[in-house]
């Protein structure tokens, strides 16, 4: 279940968005009964690239690896 603040990857291009299949973004909303989702992409600087609404086909969910830091 894709929840807000998850870390997606498209699952194709968005030619008119300039974004490429397996492109990181993050949901930042999740409509009713998760229809559809709004999800941001950002440049490495932290610039919006684009806020789209994407169907849960478009995107699925990264696995994002923490690496422990010890102090």
């Amino acid at each position: 279940m894709l929840k807000e603040l998850d870390v997606i990857s498209l699952t194709h291009d968005i030619k008119e968005h300039g974004l490429k299949k397996g492109t990181q973004g993050a949901i930042v909303h999740c409509y009713d009964h998760q229809e559809a989702y709004e999800v941001e992409f950002v440049s490495e600087s932290g610039e919006t690239l684009a806020l789209l609404t994407l169907e849960k086909t478009d995107i699925q969910l990264k696995i994002v690896k923490m690496k422990a830091i010890l102090c």
